[in-house]
């Protein structure tokens, strides 16, 4: 046979999509910690929604794609009184959810943020709920979502923990499709051969790009990928569901599949044969441990690497802020991660570059004692240049103990610190922040504050009464999980 010619055997599913199916379809989800961290996380996700409603370059986006369309049991978008179908719903609850770059994290290999998944499962949830009801069957009810949240927070999370996507050029956002597609099509009622071809469709479909979240082409499109990426597997199980094949090997087909495609790295003079040849690794099976884990912005909007240096930021506020004039220089000391991903000098063009830049999430604090969303709008920008006169005298160091903990399974630190110089020779303590508030070794300092931040971004939107309503329900876990989802997304409809 001549060695030109493609053997055509059609292979199994990829063990790294049957492992995906199986966990969904199979696994039992026991612990009580991950159910509790679910809930906060469903609170926590929704109120950052809420909150970004507030913001036009955000609001243009929502709606039906095609005015006065009317769909029937159509999902909800909660904060407003849009009625859409879902595929359009995910879009725009994953837009909300991931535009003021305030709901929860992950850091690995790879970094994201699983909550971002809630855009397809609670359009999806809503809408099915909807449905059945209409048909005479049971409600979809919140303890569906929870396990759906939970699932996508480890697919993504464990994914993330050795593999890293950003190091061959493409977005986190791809792991947000993959989990989505997932727990979408376990909602959908799908089998395990049609779980795992819709699965091979999310793979196979493209992958976006990392260059809109980094100099000098940071932009909006970050705020609005995740709900793009989550809406697309929203589509992908539809097409899956009404009978589409899937691509067995997608993953480590010859040449053609992701593996020699997209997760290699090529030689210099970009040789087609690749230098290193990788395939997905595993430090752990799919349990529960992300949600158990997971990382909470509970202080700030801000990319996560800089928590900790926002804590200090604050911390340092006090002795700084009447010698802002006599300030020499800054030393921000942090992690690899942190210094490849948002450490920016020069003009930043936009609210999206402003949030991604250690050093202009340093000097707000520094200067003004707090950082919110609208530090980062282009009116306070340029109200304030003395923020771009601290940026200039900023210095970045990385702390190889910082990197290094940065990894350590059971440390899993976000570490940063801060000391200020001064002119006349004197200078501020260094302040070291390991572990910011929202970490789960702070978690019981953390949650209450959690629980303050979704009860101000309720208020941002609803009455006093209706807060109230939805602080009730959330408040307790077996009642939250009973709830049909159409009557929670109802009490967050306008």
């Amino acid at each position: 046979m001549s060695a030109n010619v493609d053997v055509n055997n059609r292979p199994d599913y990829d063990p790294e999509i049957q492992a995906i199916a199986d966990y969904v379809l199979n696994f039992s989800i026991d612990s009580a910690e991950a159910w509790d961290t679910a809930r906060y996380c469903l609170m926590d996700t929704l109120g950052c929604g809420l909150l970004a409603l507030r913001f036009p370059e955000c609001t243009k986006h929502l709606g039906p794609l095609v005015e006065g369309t009317v769909v029937p049991h159509g999902a909800r978008v909660p904060g407003t009184s849009y009625r859409l179908d879902p595929v359009k719903a995910a879009w725009d609850i994953g837009c909300i959810i991931r535009w003021l770059d305030y709901n929860d994290t992950w850091l690995a290999a790879e970094w994201g943020h699983p909550s971002d998944n809630l855009g397809g499962i609670l359009a999806v949830a809503d809408h099915l709920s909807q449905v059945q009801v209409a048909q005479g069957q049971a409600p979809v009810t919140m303890k569906q979502v929870l396990e759906a949240m939970i699932m996508a927070h480890e697919i993504q999370g464990v994914l993330a923990l050795d593999n890293s996507f950003n190091r061959v050029g493409l977005d986190h956002v791809f792991l947000v499709k993959l989990a989505s597609t997932a727990v979408v099509a376990k909602l959908r009622g799908l089998d395990r051969e049609r779980i795992m071809a819709a699965l091979s469709q999310a793979i196979v479909d493209g992958q976006a790009l990392r260059t809109y979240r980094h100099a000098p082409n940071a932009g909006s499109r970050k705020s609005w990928a995740a709900g793009d990426a989550t809406s697309r597997a929203v589509r992908l199980v539809d097409i899956t569901a009404r009978g589409e094949m899937g691509i067995p090997g997608v993953l480590s087909a010859p040449q053609w599949g992701f593996y020699d495609v997209l997760f290699t790295k090529l030689n210099k003079d970009h040789a087609i044969k690749p230098v290193e040849q990788r395939k997905f690794s595993f430090q752990r099976s799919y349990g529960s441990y992300v949600m158990e884990h997971v990382l909470f912005k509970i202080s700030f909007p801000a990319e996560f690497h800089s928590q900790t240096a926002c804590e200090a930021a604050v911390t340092l506020h006090p002795l700084v802020k009447n010698r802002i004039d006599e300030i020499d220089r800054i030393v921000i000391t942090t992690h690899e991660s942190a210094i490849r991903i948002i450490s920016k000098v020069g003009p930043l063009a936009n609210p999206a570059d402003r949030d991604h830049c250690i050093q202009y999430m340093v000097a707000v604090p520094l200067l003004f004692g707090d950082l919110v969303a609208e530090h980062y709008e282009d009116s306070f920008h340029a109200a304030h240049p003395e923020i771009d006169g601290l940026r200039s005298k900023m210095d970045i160091v990385e702390d190889p103990r910082y990197s290094e903990e940065y990894h350590h399974p059971d440390k899993r630190s976000i570490a940063n610190a801060i000391q200020v110089f001064f002119k006349d020779g004197s200078c501020t303590e260094k302040v070291a922040v390991k572990y910011p508030i929202g970490h789960r070794r702070r978690r019981q300092q953390g949650i209450p504050v959690l629980v303050e931040k979704f009860r101000n971004n309720l208020s941002t939107r609803f009455v006093p009464s209706r807060v109230e309503k939805i602080l009730g329900v959330c408040q307790n876990l077996t009642a939250l999980q009973s709830t049909p989802v159409h009557a929670f997304v109802d009490l967050f409809v306008l």
